[in-house]
């Protein structure tokens, strides 16, 4: 699933492009597409036409484009989603299209349908406009106005494991499995810990790991194992080439040269250094 660093890259296509442009013709080919919209599709066509996009923003792994209508246009990605400009390579993907008034198609492709798209109203939020769908996701690492104490706070008070806690999205957004190893690699904290274990000090490297490595992923335009995330234009990202721990099992670790080990986690895997983050005894 794309996480934070891949959306980012995304929204920021989107705003190279599609800011003050008014949205012309809206097809939505595939109805699950839209299913979180509840008036249905022809509701979502009707009340997007001829509205100009203002802008572009993001929270966690959740985008939107805000609107002249003083609504936003959410999209969330899911596991496979791509918000495409221009040509579509895989036109059996296609859940929805637009056009804009300069031309431009703006599609919206998902092998698996697992995202889409939701017109809604915006709301504030601690002091923040976001749309009401998002309002109960924490602030992301990458926010200026994250407060890396605050969520130490809440992590002190949590007696369950530091990455299902990296997880959660309602204490820290944008943290999916891929950076919650890597960040926990770079902190030295295998991810069984319980989080009211850890330290005040240990918790907030481990925040901060996390910053750094979707600033890193940022940087080099995200994570892409597969075709199923690119950017606007169609492009990889390769910070694939950079991962320490995730998905590298049995291969040594870069900083010790011990194997690196998977575990089953959540009904996903954990990846880590067993000499540099040894597991808990319970």
């Amino acid at each position: 699933m794309p996480e934070l660093p891949e959306v980012e890259v995304v929204r920021r296509g989107l705003a190279d492009h599609v800011v003050d442009k008014t949205i012309t013709a809206i097809r939505v080919h595939h109805p699950r597409a839209v299913r979180r919209h509840e008036a249905g599709p022809a509701d979502l066509t009707a009340r997007l036409l001829g509205t100009r996009i203002t802008g572009t923003d993001r929270r966690g792994k959740y985008l939107w484009l805000t609107l002249d209508s003083d609504e936003a246009l959410v999209i969330h990605l899911g596991m496979s989603g791509q918000m495409l400009l221009g040509t579509v390579p895989n036109v059996s993907h296609l859940r929805v299209a637009g056009v804009l008034d300069d031309g431009t198609t703006m599609s919206f492709v998902d092998q698996r349908t697992f995202g889409g798209w939701l017109l809604a109203d915006l709301v504030t939020v601690d002091d923040s406009v976001v749309p009401a769908p998002v309002a109960h996701l924490a602030r992301d690492p990458l926010d200026p106005r994250f407060d890396a104490a605050a969520v130490v706070n809440v992590l002190r008070r949590k007696h369950s494991e530091i990455k299902r806690q990296l997880l959660d999205q309602t204490v820290v957004s944008g943290i999916g499995n891929i950076y919650a190893d890597e960040a926990l690699w770079r902190a030295k904290v295998n991810g069984a810990r319980f989080a009211d274990g850890l330290s005040r000090p240990k918790l907030t490297a481990v925040l901060a790991a996390a910053a750094d490595v979707m600033r890193d992923a940022l940087a080099q335009g995200g994570t892409s194992f597969d075709a199923t995330y690119v950017n606007v234009n169609g492009q990889s990202g390769y910070f694939d080439r950079s991962l320490n721990a995730y998905g590298r099992d049995g291969k040594p670790c870069p900083r010790c040269g011990a194997a690196i080990r998977r575990d089953k986690f959540m009904n996903r895997s954990s990846f880590y250094c067993p000499r540099c983050q040894p597991r808990p005894r319970r």
